[in-house]
């Protein structure tokens, strides 16, 4: 080959190499790739942030313990809660997984529930209330919650930003090609709970009224 011909050559693999850049580029192949990046990041926040909780449950459930003639039942629940979600192996293909996705979600709001739950019966026992140990686990408790509103809600955005990339046309094209599947989601009861956080404190329900004497 002589060196006209092989600088010929070399020029058209670098012009065939820069037209499917811009190609890729204009079919939203580096968007795919911010986003899934973007998606990551935000769902290991959402992680950081429940195993924050779990983390806080042992000593949570280490003082109500030590208050006489607690509900049994509602501090086991809590237990078996927590054993339940951080029982499931979560792994990077749970995001291209619904079903695993869906597992994972629903054993969080049991253990969310079950918290709930024993925050408002705390609310029956003076000493819990007047110990300043539990008093600070909740305030705790309550900013993870806090938390972990926030982490999902960056972690829906990202995948509805995501998902749209996947769906729209051109780009679901490169989406087929480079198997980009749609990521599952948290899906929530209505939009206003997306931008509220779970309760986990509630004051003391009002006595119902007596019923008027009959005359």
């Amino acid at each position: 080959m002589t060196p006209t011909s092989s600088i010929r050559a070399r020029a058209v693999r670098l012009a065939a190499v820069l037209g499917l850049a811009g190609v890729l580029a204009g079919c939203g192949y580096n968007d795919f790739q911010r986003l899934d990046e973007e998606v990551k990041a935000s769902w290991s926040e959402v992680l950081n942030q429940y195993q924050r909780r779990a983390d806080l449950i042992p000593n949570i459930v280490a003082t109500v313990k030590g208050e006489a003639n607690f509900e049994q039942e509602t501090l086991t629940k809590v237990v078996e809660a927590r054993a339940k979600a951080t029982s499931i192996q979560v792994t990077p293909e749970t995001l291209n997984d619904p079903q695993a996705f869906q597992r994972f979600q629903a054993a969080q709001g049991e253990l969310g529930s079950a918290l709930s739950r024993l925050m408002m019966v705390t609310e029956n026992y003076p000493n819990l209330k007047a110990n300043q140990g539990f008093q600070d686990l909740r305030v705790q408790l309550e900013g993870t919650e806090n938390r972990i509103t926030v982490a999902r809600n960056r972690y829906i955005k990202t995948v509805q930003q995501y998902n749209t990339l996947a769906r729209s046309f051109p780009t679901n094209l490169t989406a087929m090609v480079f198997s980009y599947e749609v990521k599952p989601s948290f899906t929530v009861q209505n939009e206003a709970a997306i931008s509220a956080p779970p309760a986990v404190s509630f004051d003391k329900p009002a006595a119902p009224a007596a019923p008027a004497a009959s005359r």
